[in-house]
């Protein structure tokens, strides 16, 4: 069985702490691996070593820090089978979806790898008689990513590629529930020439979190995760003197005219609460059912859930893979409980379908009539379950978003341009979908929610991550009167 340890200076490191915790396969219910969890100690080695790369770092040219994000790229892009395989033994989605989450990782590669225009300053000439004025950005130095279980691949590639193209060294604490892809990732940034030490990676709990967080050459720190988690991290960090992006939980909604397209908006529930058995900050969590669409849009899903086939994320016959842990099935399984016992109809019941092994499987969930005072409603469940809110009028929709405390996203389906128009202007959400269940921005924009599914100024990847990862410096100088110069330009002097 292997052991998991840290990546310290290029070099893998055992992990000296003695801690340490198991690592399953979510389909079989077996553990594969032991993580070493670091020490204080540890985490100080890795940001040490992170100053001492970046003080050369910074200094490399745009020029061949391009050609390496160019060529890690293309390591990635090559080997993205490999880490789809990896990411699905651990975390338990179905290949497809580990696919798409390595595409959605490259996308935000390719972004850095256009650093000479992301990075570009401003100048003012002759701001005032003989002053010019202008802007540069500057890296910060070494910056931390704390990242979830849920998306081990895809947000440490939301975050390394643009920090260090911006020049600073990254230290990356990800999930020790499934910590080989983040490794064979950060393998793969070695394998492209980076310099050793520019990004390492180590293994940890709350530990791990507090030494990143309270160290004093740490400048900047990105998490996702749970509100609470986030609101955490955020005040700690920003107590220590640190830039902080800490994205927090979801209760997304997606809003269903009677105009709608029945069948695609059925559709778009199914794939967008169901995918990667729900366990994503972007699935749909909760449907608006408006006026009369909700007795034949409730039965056309009803109907789809019958269809899908739930089993190892391997198997490509899977629409839908395990949970990542036994005890957050359970939960999740609690919450179907609590709702029935609320009152609300419990129309496709997850807890009746059983699965052979010891694997960590939860079959799919309908919850109809449901409440905003009902926990189903209010919690934020990281699980294949729908919960569908009837309400009369469009704007009860409206109501019913902007009284909810989370903000991440949402989406609206409608035949109607200016109900569509309406929505995406006045909707209290970070990211807006029309007709889109799952509005995730391309990786040229950025992505980040807002209220408390976000912490912080600057939001992550794109434009936006660009600006996290710098700070700006200005620059004014004055030049003597050519008339006064001491040298003979040859030019007139009235000139």
């Amino acid at each position: 069985m292997d052991t998991i340890g840290h990546l310290i200076a290029g070099k893998h490191r055992a992990g000296s702490s003695g801690e340490s915790k198991p690592v399953f396969n979510p389909a079989t219910g077996q553990q594969t691996a032991t993580i070493s969890l670091a020490s204080i100690a540890e985490v100080d080695e890795a940001v040490q070593v992170a100053q001492r790369t970046y003080e050369e770092w910074r200094t490399v040219s745009i020029a061949k820090k391009t050609k390496l994000m160019y060529t890690f790229r293309d390591i990635v892009d090559r080997n993205s089978s490999e880490i789809a395989r990896r990411l699905t033994a651990e975390h338990g989605k179905v290949l497809s979806d580990s696919a798409g989450e390595v595409a959605r990782g490259l996308e935000n590669i390719e972004f850095a790898c256009g650093m000479a225009e992301s990075l570009k300053g401003s100048y003012s000439e002759n701001a005032s008689t003989g002053v010019d004025v202008y802007t540069v950005r500057r890296p910060l130095g070494v910056v931390a990513g704390i990242t979830p279980f849920n998306f081990p691949a895809m947000i440490p590639l939301w975050t390394i590629p643009n920090a260090v193209a911006a020049g600073n060294a990254f230290v990356l604490k990800p999930s020790e529930r499934d910590p080989s892809c983040p490794m064979f990732i950060a393998e793969l940034f070695h394998e492209a020439g980076f310099p050793d030490g520019l990004l390492n990676v180590v293994n940890g709990d709350k530990t791990a979190v507090d030494a990143l967080l309270e160290h004093n050459l740490v400048r900047a720190i990105s998490f996702v995760g749970s509100t609470p988690i986030a609101k955490y991290i955020y005040t700690t960090a920003a107590a220590n003197g640190k830039r902080v992006q800490a994205l927090g939980g979801a209760k997304n909604h997606m809003v269903v005219l009677p105009d709608a397209d029945i069948d695609q908006a059925a559709d778009a529930a199914v794939s967008a609460a169901y995918g990667s058995a729900g366990e994503r900050c972007m699935a749909i969590s909760v449907i608006v059912a408006v006026g009369n669409v909700a007795d034949p849009l409730v039965a056309a899903i009803k109907d789809r859930t019958k269809q899908l086939v739930i089993g190892p994320g391997d198997d490509a016959a899977s629409d839908m893979g395990p949970l990542i842990t036994a005890e957050h099935r359970d939960r999740v399984a609690g919450y179907i409980d609590a709702g029935a016992a609320a009152g609300a109809d419990v129309v496709v019941d997850g807890r009746e379908q059983s699965f052979d092994g010891d694997g960590f499987f939860l079959g799919v969930s309908l919850i109809d009539n449901v409440t905003t005072d009902m926990s189903v409603y209010t919690d934020e469940i990281f699980g294949p379950v729908i919960s569908v809110v009837r309400v009369d009028t469009f704007a009860e929709s409206m109501q019913l978003i902007e009284a909810n405390r989370w903000g991440n996203g949402t989406a609206i389906f409608t035949r109607d341009g200016g109900a569509a128009r309406r929505f995406q202007d006045e909707v209290e959400a970070g990211m807006v979908g029309i007709n889109v269940p799952i509005p995730v921005p391309v990786g040229y924009h950025s992505f980040g929610g807002w209220n408390d599914s976000f912490f912080g100024d600057t939001t992550m990847y794109g434009p936006e991550g660009m600006r996290f990862y710098t700070r700006p410096k200005v620059m004014t100088s004055r030049w003597p009167d050519p008339a006064t110069s001491s040298v003979d330009l040859g030019f007139p002097t009235n000139r």
